[in-house]
């Protein structure tokens, strides 16, 4: 089971956040280091998280097109 710390940065549809991550990498060849932003699709069953919350979401089965991820409390 995985899980990600992020930001959530919409909370605007039912039942479901979009949950922003950010995590540092190295170039290869440079080796500098650069920031990766993702956004994920997140499972809120009670609507209960909002915009700037900081949350953990936990892998899960396939809940919709672009959903594969839901909130642990």
């Amino acid at each position: 089971m995985r899980l990600k710390k992020g930001i959530v940065s919409s909370s605007k549809m039912d039942k479901t956040i979009v949950v922003t991550t950010q995590v540092y990498k190295n170039h290869p060849k440079y080796k500098k280091r650069f920031k990766v932003t993702k956004k994920f699709y997140a499972h809120d069953e009670e609507n209960k998280f909002n915009e700037w919350d900081v949350v953990t979401i936990k892998e899960t089965r396939p809940l919709s097109k672009l959903k594969r991820w839901e909130v642990v409390v």
